[in-house]
């Protein structure tokens, strides 16, 4: 007797699985937000556009970078996860995001449950840089003056629990020391007063970073990562060059709210496979000291859900708290 309401029932269920798979092979047929929760000129607003100029390319619609800087990362994130679940507004996440469940005591968000991993876009080391007129130029000398001075150096960061606040409060407490922690609303108005003398110095992105090394502006002490990085091999790792055993890494990836359609996302990681495959994507990259770093959507999940335990337990050893 209920047969027909069971026909009915499945009938409905086709059309709106149909709806979805229309829908999602049609993606996109109108512009798409891509959030960067930092302000503009920095590592994280610089990747983004970078893969917004190849997503829109590719798929013939625009996908355009939105600034909503603050809270270390989470007002974007917060409006992000509250947006409609279509695809059309995405999140560019960072390490901040995997550090920052263990600093605030309360989110508007919850990373794993709030946001569909798409894909990890990329993945470098950071770089200690200095003002030149600072008197240590490796890592040794940069731990004897912080102890023959303590609490006098100041370091910018790009803002309370990012990885350039978290790496030097890991720096610090490994080596003993205790560096004043001037948070910023973005890397480039840090990276500003560090030139400027206004703060000593920076952990940072190399992407960010390395131009005004460069250019003499500032100078490297050494980098994050366990390896030398190939944008700089002339700079050594803090491991080898006075603390072992320190490594910290810097990442960016790509969410979309959850409940978006699966196959929406899927399409959005296969155009990203295509961009970040693109040698000029990757030169631009490898050449400030990031490497493009697709991955599938579930090793994307997975590598989020590593990076939450890790620097849970980071945050709990270095004692870091918001300022």
């Amino acid at each position: 007797m209920n047969r027909p309401g069971k026909l009915r029932l499945t009938g409905a269920v086709l059309l709106t699985a149909l709806a979805t798979s229309a829908f999602a092979q049609g993606y996109p047929t109108k512009p798409a937000k891509v959030i960067v929760p930092y302000p503009p000129g920095g590592p994280t607003d610089i990747v983004a556009r970078v893969v917004s100029q190849k997503l829109s390319e590719q798929t013939g619609q625009q996908f355009i970078v939105e600034n909503r800087p603050g809270a270390g990362g989470n007002i974007g994130a917060e409006a992000v996860a509250k947006s409609p679940a279509d695809g059309y507004t995405l999140l560019v996440a960072t390490t901040a995001h995997a550090i920052n469940p263990a600093l605030f005591k309360s989110l508007g968000y919850n990373l794993v449950k709030d946001f569909a991993p798409v894909s990890q876009l990329t993945s470098g080391p950071l770089v200690i840089v200095a003002n030149p007129s600072l008197p240590a130029k490796n890592v040794k000398e940069l731990i004897a003056l912080a102890k023959a001075k303590p609490g006098t150096l100041n370091y910018a960061s790009s803002g309370n629990g990012q990885s350039t606040h978290l790496s030097a409060e890991l720096f610090g407490a490994m080596a003993g020391v205790k560096m004043n922690h001037i948070p910023y609303k973005g890397s480039a108005p840090a990276l500003t007063d560090v030139m400027g003398g206004q703060a000593s110095l920076m952990f940072d992105t190399m992407l960010s970073a390395m131009p005004q090394v460069k250019n003499g502006k500032l100078k490297a002490i050494a980098v994050t990562s366990a390896a030398r990085s190939p944008a700089a091999p002339d700079v050594p790792t803090v491991a080898e060059s006075g603390l072992p055993g320190y490594e910290a890494i810097a990442w960016n990836g790509l969410l979309a709210p959850a409940g978006t359609p699966a196959e929406v996302v899927n399409k959005l990681n296969a155009e990203l496979k295509k961009a970040l495959d693109a040698p000029d994507v990757k030169d631009r990259f490898s050449a400030q000291g990031f490497g493009a770093a697709w991955n599938t959507r579930e090793a994307f999940a997975k590598f989020i859900q590593a990076e939450l335990d890790k620097w849970a337990k980071v945050v709990k050893v270095s004692g870091a708290t918001l300022d």
